[in-house]
Parts: structure tokens; C-alpha cells; sequence
């Protein structure tokens, strides 16, 4: 069984930083793409931020430039920086990987609990 465990979030002014962790956990034989979804009340779960396991990485256009994802492959575990947050940032944070347990299985995308995000004065 594969565990996503973040953690890094919390209540931020706007105009202030935090930065998300999520490690994965259990029987990992590879993790292809890493990303970083939100959701907020009322409305559906909008992709933030992902990176592909070479590096690349795409970003929502509401948060370019603001937030940077990052990942340490040996350690299985994926970043969210976020600098200058607004009030609109506020959401529950979900982490997402695609991960292979074993050399003959496929990819399965795992999600991790969330986090909640808020951003506020």
C-alpha cells in the first residue's frame, strides 16, 4: 500500500509564504509525474502545479510566477512553494503522484489526504 502524507499547511496573511510537503510512502518501484491540486469550497479540484520525474514542470496561470514546485526523488517526495498568496489561494491542498509499485505493474495516480490552505488578514 503507497501513502501520500502532506503537511506545510496553515493560516498565512496575504502577501505571506508557505511551503507544502508531500512524501510518498510504501512499496514504490517508481513515481513518474508529482503535482499539487486544490480545491475550494463549492467549486471543482483545479490542477496548481505539477512536475514530470525529469524536472519539467507546468503551473496554473493563476499562480505563475507566485509558486514553484519542486521534488527530491530519493526521498519520494514533492514541494509546493507558494509566495505572495492571496486571499483566492485559500483552498484544501491535495498532493498527486503516479506511481509504479513494482517493475510489471502500471502507473496508478494516489492522492494524499490534503491540507488546508487559508489566506487570510
Amino acid at each position: 500500500q503507497v501513502q501520500l502524507a502532506e503537511s506545510g499547511g496553515g493560516l498565512v496573511q496575504p502577501g505571506g509564504s508557505l511551503r507544502l510537503s508531500c512524501a510518498a510512502s510504501g512499496i514504490i518501484f517508481s513515481i513518474n509525474a508529482m503535482g499539487w491540486y486544490r480545491q475550494a469550497p463549492g467549486k471543482p479540484r483545479e490542477l496548481v502545479a505539477a512536475i514530470t520525474s525529469g524536472g519539467s514542470t507546468n503551473y496554473a496561470d493563476s499562480v505563475q510566477g507566485r509558486f514553484a514546485i519542486s521534488r527530491d526523488n530519493a526521498k519520494n517526495t514533492v514541494y509546493l512553494q507558494m509566495n505572495s498568496l492571496k486571499p483566492e489561494d485559500t483552498a484544501v491542498y491535495y498532493c498527486n503522484a503516479d506511481i509504479r509499485r513494482y517493475m510489471w505493474s502500471s502507473e496508478v495516480p494516489n492522492w494524499g489526504q490534503g491540507t488546508q490552505v487559508t489566506v487570510s488578514s
